[in-house]
């Protein structure tokens, strides 16, 4: 009797629990006209766990064909819940196709407003897709897609597509939307959304066939597909999306991206295992374009995607994953035939237009890719080396260990230190406690913002609010920053005396959504404003936080014994956003390589390692335009590779150049960072202090290099900087070698002067030993007169003693890697009226003869 009386009080108490949310929910509903069905009803109970949420626009009409307009809709209960099901509520007559997405914050708080605005402001997960003349999605038993709590969305974003509006002739308001069913039973299966998307395709015009191809190694658990939807522009002909395992190619799906857009049923049902590749291929024609189309987020672009939905085993579910990448374009050799051959489409099937908005948020990224890539190709192309601007006087500057540097938005050096504080192996007990907390906080500005040319200070902050700094980033105006004795990450305006977001608890380590353990960087997407965090010496995972500080995934494990696996950290500790490839780079410290993740998803992308990397590698930094800048450990004992910078190509994760400093020397280099100029800044721990490297062209001066020209000029240059260390007793032999390289730079700037010079005098010194020649010959005939001896002086000068003479062959014959063919003929030696060193005069003209050509 008890036991029933507590399952009657619990249940009236759920029922309550119910009914205020949904009476919460309906006070704070706007008001609908009355033409849109159920608007009075938003939310219907269907009994303790169960309940459907009407989402529909609040009766708009648009005002011109195409338009777009998103309104949202908060999820009414707090806590974790499921959509099971999908009624759309939309006539083919009015509406082109609906999208229905899931974010934590719409890009608007309207009524509705126009998509161009956005859908959401963070991350977006598209639930549902509905088209004229497309069958419904139907989600599988047990299968429902996670939403609230802690991990999923707690807002609906609908998107309407209203093509031609001459059904809007009668003024009449539209009510368009989508009936949810909704679950707080906790479902067995989670539904989520894969994407297949290129970011790289360039369609010439005028050619008839281009191939787009996208994939990817799977490496999570096992995942079931059951429905699929493709999207292209006007010039995408089929898309076709293929399981490959064993060389064997299953069809997940094959569609015209000219029919209507929606999910359509998988035919065969696919799994997904670890290690499959998912493949897929879009083909496109040119025809008719005039210029080249790249993938982008207006009609007049291009794109090529392939969504999966899918479904997993709840404890492993991942709500979104992303492919934008061919990791191995040689599989597509053995693509199946169908993939190449374009579905007919009956012209009355066509869409009115093609829809890009649902896609603006990734494809905006990715097009940067495009809109960049001239640019990157030149950045990358330069020939060019980093070494130290040894005038810059930062490197003096009194500082405390130095633990994170960043560059603002008018690209002023931040510097982030620990003033009068160190770490050391008193500051933490072996439950990472810090131990020092009588010291108070440090009294110190630690946040110093430097002009990068002078060193000058410009600003300063962070007295009494750190313990010992870590990580910094800039986001705008916005100082972002971790303090690993503290736990806790802060975001600083730049004037602010107090943190606009706290995240953690402070002096208390831990390992769940609301602590940290000594986290060690941040980075702020531009883009959405979501927060990473590297977390850190005693945890090994990435967090992600959206803009206002709101826990939504994370991930990474502890590294296991033998080699580290894919998402593996040992001290994730420095972190690179690369937002033009929708990437996130973490020095991954310990395990001396760097991993790259999606920023959506969290998927791993792939690792950069190299053997001079050693066995550390602490931070990475990237320039956008594609180079990737890092620095590494002290060797451990019996290792050989140094402590240096490294520059990379971060498309293939070439090394490109290697740099250490000319004063002082590395010890513990923390930080990094790096200016599209390609100025580098390396912030050193034990030193305690900056240093600052830019990049110069390589020796070779390209005009004479390409002529075949090779300057030797070093000896004389060597013995200049020989006689100069003389002087200066206290200069290393880094600074004597910067110092050769740089007068080595200024001879071979300077010997295409000297060549241009050369070849202008040559005519007129000819022309001057033809006329003095014909007045010589003249004056022998006659018996009568000599030379005048003022055109014998200039002549000797240009012969000189002895008769050595300016001789083109042999001066070009000095230079290595000249032809002296074509000018040992040409000589300018005096006549014989020039008196020898014995007093005698020559007899007859003669030209020296050419020395043996330098080695």
């Amino acid at each position: 009797v008890k036991l029933t009386g507590l399952l009657y009080i619990t249940k009236i108490n759920i029922l309550k629990n119910l009914s205020s949310f949904f009476l919460r929910y309906r006070d704070t509903t706007r008001s609908l006209p009355s033409e849109c069905i159920g608007s009075d009803r938003p939310v219907i109970s269907l009994g303790l766990s169960d309940f459907v949420l009407d989402i529909l626009m609040p009766g708009v009409t648009p005002k011109q064909s195409d338009t777009y307009l998103c309104m949202s809709v908060p999820l009414p209960v707090d806590d974790e819940a499921y959509v099971v099901d999908f009624k759309p509520h939309a006539s083919m007559d009015t509406v082109h196709h609906m999208l229905l997405f899931g974010c934590n914050e719409p890009s608007s708080t309207k009524n509705y407003w126009d998509c161009d605005e956005g859908t959401c402001k963070d991350k977006s997960n598209i639930l549902y897709a509905w088209a004229r003349n497309a069958p419904p999605t139907q989600l599988p038993k047990g299968v429902g897609f996670r939403v609230g709590g802690q991990t999923g969305g707690r807002f609906f974003v609908l998107q309407v597509h209203y093509g031609d509006i001459s059904a809007f002739r009668d003024k009449h308001k539209d009510c368009s939307g989508v009936t949810l069913h909704l679950t707080r039973q906790k479902q067995p299966l989670i539904a989520g959304m894969y994407l297949m998307m290129s970011v790289n395709t360039v369609i010439p015009p005028g050619e008839k066939v281009v191939d787009a191809d996208i994939a990817c190694h799977y490496k999570r658990f096992p995942m079931h597909l059951f429905a699929y939807r493709v999207h292209t522009h006007r010039l995408g002909k089929v898309v076709s999306g293929y399981r490959v395992r064993n060389d064997q190619w299953t069809l997940i799906g094959r569609q015209s991206p000219q029919l209507p857009q929606a999910f359509y049923p998988v035919e065969h049902p696919v799994d997904v295992s670890y290690d499959d590749i998912l493949a897929a291929r879009c083909v496109f024609s040119g025809e008719g374009r005039t210029t080249e189309t790249h993938i982008g987020g207006t009609a007049n672009d291009e794109m090529c995607n392939f969504y999966i939905m899918y479904y997993m085993e709840a404890k492993h579910a991942v709500s979104y994953m992303t492919c934008t990448q061919n990791a191995n374009p040689e599989i597509f050799r053995n693509i199946p035939q169908e993939a190449n051959i374009p579905i007919p489409v009956k012209s009355d099937m066509l869409k009115m237009a093609h829809g890009h908005h649902e896609e603006t948020k990734d494809t905006g990224k990715s097009s940067l890719l495009q809109h960049d890539k001239k640019e990157k190709d030149k950045l990358l192309d330069q020939d060019f080396h980093v070494e130290e601007a040894v005038e810059w006087p930062g490197l003096d500057l009194k500082l405390g260990q130095v633990s994170g540097l960043a560059l603002d938005a008018e690209n002023n050096l931040v510097i982030f230190h620990r003033g009068d504080h160190v770490w050391d192996e008193n500051s933490f007990d072996s439950k990472f406690v810090y131990q020092q907390r009588g010291l108070g906080p440090i009294e110190q500005n630690t946040i110093l913002v430097l002009n990068p040319s002078n060193a000058k200070l410009l600003h300063s902050m962070g007295k009494s609010l750190f313990y010992l700094p870590h990580g910094l980033s800039v986001d705008k105006n916005n100082y972002w920053v971790t303090d690993v004795a503290l736990h806790q990450v802060f975001k600083l305006g730049a004037y602010a005396k107090e943190p606009l977001l706290t995240l953690g608890v402070a002096l208390q380590p831990g390992s769940d959504k609301n602590h940290f353990c000594q986290p060690t960087d941040v980075a702020v997407d531009p883009i959405t404003g979501s927060i990473y965090v590297s977390d850190g010496y005693c945890n090994s995972r990435i967090i992600q936080f959206s803009s206002k500080g709101l826990y939504v995934m994370q991930w990474g494990e502890e590294t296991s014994l033998g080699r580290a696996r894919p998402g593996q950290f040992h001290i994730p500790h420095s972190l690179a956003l690369i937002p033009d490839f929708s990437q996130l780079c973490v020095a991954d410290r310990e395990n001396g390589r760097i991993q790259c993740f999606m920023l959506e998803t969290g998927e791993f992308i792939r690792e950069i390692k190299h053997k001079s990397f050693g066995r550390e590698l602490f931070a990475v930094s990237y320039v956008p335009g594609g180079l990737l800048f890092a620095v590494n450990g002290m060797p451990y004992p019996g290792e050989a590779e140094p402590i240096q910078g490294f520059v990379m190509n971060f498309s293939t994760g070439e090394i490109i150049d290697t740099f250490i400093p000319l004063r002082k020397s590395f010890e513990m280099p923390h930080d990094v960072v790096a200016s599209e100029d390609k100025t580098v800044f390396i912030g050193d721990v034990q030193v305690r202090t900056v240093w600052k490297f830019a990049s110069i062209e390589k020796m070779e001066h390209r005009s004479v290099k390409k002529a075949g020209i090779e300057v030797q000029e070093i000896k004389e240059s060597e013995t200049i900087v020989e006689a100069r260390l003389k002087n200066n007793p206290e200069s290393t032999d880094a600074l004597k070698k910067h110092e050769k390289q740089h007068l080595v730079q200024q001879a071979s700037t300077g010997v295409s002067f000297v060549l241009i010079t050369t070849l202008l005098i040559i005519p007129a010194v000819v022309l001057l030993a033809i006329l003095v020649f014909v007045r010589w010959r003249r004056t022998t005939a006659d018996g009568e007169h000599k030379l005048d001896s003022s055109s014998g002086r200039i002549l000797g000068r240009l012969r000189g003693k002895g008769g050595g003479g300016l001789n083109l062959g042999n001066f070009f014959a000095s230079h290595k890697g000249y032809s002296r063919k074509g000018f040992d003929r040409l000589s300018t030696e005096g006549s014989d009226q020039e008196k020898d060193d014995d007093g005698t005069d020559s007899e007859g003209e003669c030209s020296a003869p050419p020395p043996a050509p330098s080695s």
